[in-house]
């Protein structure tokens, strides 16, 4: 045993050591992140999104403050010579660093929920008056369970692949004055094509074959953070169930019409199961749901449209699909925006999106000239404005632009590129 200890104790050391002459070093795209001087924060979202990239930010600001390098305790679990450690072993971490420095650490633990229990450890760190930042890949890590066992010590923040803003940036575009109307308005939609098929990894910028890389990260996400983290057996109706809610996006779907898709198709699953797999794919951030604001908070869980956390993802499974990409890309904007208080609207009419706390209301359509897809589009908004008093209503396209006035209602009808770069709901 004490060989055991002494072995894991040696690697731990390398680990320590590799990452502070490794980190400054990182080349990063800066992004926009504010962690308040004297916070412990935990950082939760979809794997690749960029969260270890964010820690690496904020490590290089440290040194650019004065720190040196010795000052930082970085550990990325998903190392493989770690992988197998336990909550019991987490002490060691401390152990390590004071047997290498006499400094008081910022600590840095990356996807630490592959440790369960790894909370306890936390929160002792933070009571401890230690610097601590945390990352993970599940959003059952900002679950009630979690943050009891924190007990406050920890600010919680979700971190999402690149928006189409940070993408530009990406590339060193800058917007000019009024560019919406000038020729840069152009450059902007030529680069959006790929920012909307191919989504927001900023790891998968630079590549040609941006596919072969998106479905190589699904297997991960698919496998790692779900079939093996929740011990799934026969993986082939939870792939399925991934496909088809896929294939019913834009419309909502019963967690009892998903089983009798799949079964259709596949192997006999239980609802139970399916509503189980639903609960598995949100935790790890490949999916989310929004309910229908008109139902009942019971029904609201059983009745839902999905969508995925990023357009890349979504690609994997659809070919010639503009209109599911733009509902989706919208979709998950206005999820970081308004999260729990995003719905969608069915009774007696249907409207794509409602956030009733702002009284906002969004349609989406990929495209307009057809006159009576415009017509449909526009009466359902006039028609939730009789009943639901509307500040301000938009229609989401891929192109086209207009104002339309319908009594007391203006319609702000925007392309998705400038909606995007611009404000959210123009008043």
């Amino acid at each position: 045993m004490q060989t055991k200890i002494a072995m894991l104790k040696e690697i731990i050391k390398e680990l320590i050591l590799h990452q502070q002459e490794f980190i400054p070093s990182v080349e990063l795209i800066r992004r926009e992140v504010n962690f308040e001087p004297s916070g412990n924060y935990v950082l939760v979202g979809l794997r690749r999104a960029g969260k270890s990239y964010m820690l690496y930010q904020h490590i290089q600001q440290l040194l650019r403050e004065g720190h040196d390098k010795t000052e930082i305790l970085f550990i990325n679990f998903e190392d493989e010579r770690i992988s197998d450690i336990k909550k019991e072993d987490l002490h060691l971490l401390l152990e390590c660093y004071r047997e290498l420095f006499p400094h008081r650490p910022y600590i840095f633990l990356d996807e630490i929920q592959n440790v369960d229990g790894w909370e306890h450890f936390a929160r002792r760190l933070a009571d401890e008056k230690y610097h601590v930042f945390i990352t993970g890949s599940n959003a059952h890590m900002l679950s009630r369970e979690i943050a009891t066992a924190l007990g406050g010590r920890y600010m919680m923040q979700e971190v999402h692949p690149f928006t189409f803003a940070e993408y530009l940036h990406y590339l060193d575009f800058s917007l000019q004055q009024h560019w919406d109307i000038s020729p840069q308005r152009a450059d902007v939609v030529r680069l959006f094509d790929d920012y909307f098929n191919y989504g927001g990894f900023a790891e998968a910028f630079p590549l040609v074959d941006k596919r072969q890389w998106l479905s190589s990260l699904y297997q991960k996400i698919l496998f790692a953070d779900i079939v093996v983290r929740k011990g799934i057996r026969g993986e082939q109706g939870l792939s399925m169930l991934v496909r088809k809610i896929a294939d019913s996006l834009m419309h909502p779907i019963s967690v009892k019409r998903l089983q009798n898709i799949v079964q259709d198709e596949g192997p006999k699953i239980t609802r139970e199961t399916v509503g189980n797999y639903l609960s598995f794919l949100r935790d790890a951030y490949l999916c989310f749901s929004i309910s229908n604001f008109h139902d009942t908070v019971k029904e609201r869980e059983t009745l839902q449209k999905h969508y995925f956390h990023d357009n890349g993802l979504l690609t994997l499974f659809t070919l010639n699909a503009n209109p599911k990409l733009l509902e989706n890309i919208v979709a998950l904007t206005l999820y970081h925006k308004w999260g729990c208080d995003l719905f969608y609207y069915k009774y007696n009419v249907e409207v794509d999106f409602y956030m009733p706390a702002d009284n906002v209301a969004i349609q989406v359509a990929y495209d307009l000239n057809d006159a009576e897809t415009k017509r449909r589009e526009v009466t359902a908004l006039a028609t939730l404005n009789t009943f639901k008093p509307l500040d301000r209503a938009l229609i989401i396209t891929h192109h086209t632009e207009e104002t339309i006035e319908l009594g007391d209602l203006t319609v702000h009808v925007t392309p998705i590129w400038k909606w995007l770069l611009t404000q959210f709901c123009p008043k």
